[in-house]
């Protein structure tokens, strides 16, 4: 019974050294990237498994097992412990950014109703274990908006159960422009949509089969589609946002920036792509992502072969006086869009007098929020339901 306690400890002990070490190493390659990505969002989970393998290794009998086993537990705690050590100082900074950005008083033209569904911190460490609670929505799936080039192209709609007109958030999936689909993040979506908004989920054609401007071209066709359907699916016109993550983030920031855009309050951003020719170049270390391949995929080619198309498909080249407020979320450890290029759109939609709010959070990784009740997506959903609110507030 002894040595099997002891083989148990050593065993619990290197896997959870193992999987705690993602949280500072990058993967160099996609097939390891979700190890990257989801070891800090399940960080206390991580924090549980090597506390249980330190306290087994102290129960066991003395020997190099028995050291080995609390070394490793021990290493595995303090990595483990370090999102959780800097999550204080994060929420502290995003909420200044916030309040500093929206105003101290942002909240109050927001009905108190809807304020008391948000979650009411930026952290739940029952949430991370039990999930983040979803109530029932209506959801119309698959329906048909288009056919570019015989490709059927369809979008989801998630809803209150009550029938009404609703702010909307239209969501553009990601997937380095060549995978993805409306389906994706259904946990979101049917979050938002239980809050009392219309989720409008929209599908567009993939590289490299089509290449820029395709998908731009189909986004901007799918809010057409949902203007002219707008009582049918519950959507209040007069109060849409756009959302995207990674690829469909450039194509919301996209879209919404255009000179003959229809009209939306605000922007959200999930780690997207920013000045697609700059990318190009200065390329995060590792590069798990082959991020050249996937840029050639989308546009054709390097961006000497195609420099107009790189320029046009930049959301960075896209601003302008006058924008849509612009949230913009990233993750300082992103290994695919680099945060520093989320910043620096941040900084020039400001020199042109438009509102921007960035807010980074430091040891995550691209696509944080897969993990949905993780450390980075609560806190990322916190001031995102705030901001949408914020934005889609009744006018006076």
């Amino acid at each position: 019974m002894s040595t099997v306690l002891t083989w148990s400890a050593l065993f619990l002990a290197s896997v959870g050294l193992f999987l705690s070490s993602w949280i500072g190493i990058t993967a160099p390659n996609m097939a390891l990237y979700p190890l990257s990505v989801a070891a800090p969002e399940v960080s206390p989970w991580l924090l549980g498994l090597n506390a249980i393998a330190g306290l087994l290794a102290l129960a066991v009998r003395p020997g190099w097992q028995k050291w080995l086993a609390l070394a490793c537990g021990s290493l595995g705690l303090l990595i483990s412990a370090l999102p959780l050590a800097q999550l204080p100082a994060t929420v502290q900074r995003s909420t200044a950014t916030l309040e500093a950005t929206l105003g101290t008083d942002y909240i109050q033209p927001i009905s108190p109703q809807l304020q008391n569904q948000w979650r009411s911190q930026p952290f739940s460490l029952v949430d991370v274990f039990r999930g983040i609670p979803l109530r029932p929505v209506r959801v119309t799936a698959a329906i048909p908006f288009a056919a570019p080039a015989s490709v059927p192209l369809t979008l989801n709609v998630y809803r209150p159960l009550q029938s009404g007109l609703y702010p909307t958030v239209v969501m553009v999936h990601g997937g380095a422009w060549r995978s993805g689909s409306p389906n994706d993040h259904e946990s979101f979506n049917r979050y938002l949509a239980a809050q009392g908004y219309t989720v409008v989920a929209v599908s567009y054609r993939l590289a490299p089969t089509y290449r820029f401007p395709a998908q731009l071209e189909d986004v901007q066709t799918a809010l057409q589609f949902i203007r002219q359907h707008a009582t049918e699916y519950d959507i209040d016109v007069n109060r849409l946002v756009i959302m995207g993550r990674s690829a469909g983030a450039q194509l919301a920031k996209l879209v919404a920036y255009q000179p003959d855009a229809p009209p939306v309050r605000a922007v959200v951003s999930y780690y997207g792509p920013v000045n697609l020719e700059r990318g190009y170049y200065d390329l995060p270390n590792p590069d798990p992502i082959d991020a050249q391949t996937v840029l050639q995929d989308f546009i054709g080619g390097p961006p000497p072969d195609f420099p107009t198309q790189y320029q046009q498909a930049s959301p960075w080249n896209a601003v302008r006086p006058n924008l849509p407020p612009t949230l913009l979320i990233y993750g300082d450890r992103d290994h695919v869009v680099q945060s520093k290029f989320g910043r620096q759109l941040a900084e020039r939609l400001r020199s042109q007098q438009n509102l921007a709010l960035f807010i980074a959070i430091p040891w995550a990784e691209h696509a944080f929020d897969a993990v949905f009740p993780g450390v980075s997506n609560q806190l990322a959903l916190y001031y995102t339901e705030r901001f949408i609110a914020w934005a889609t507030r009744p006018q006076p």
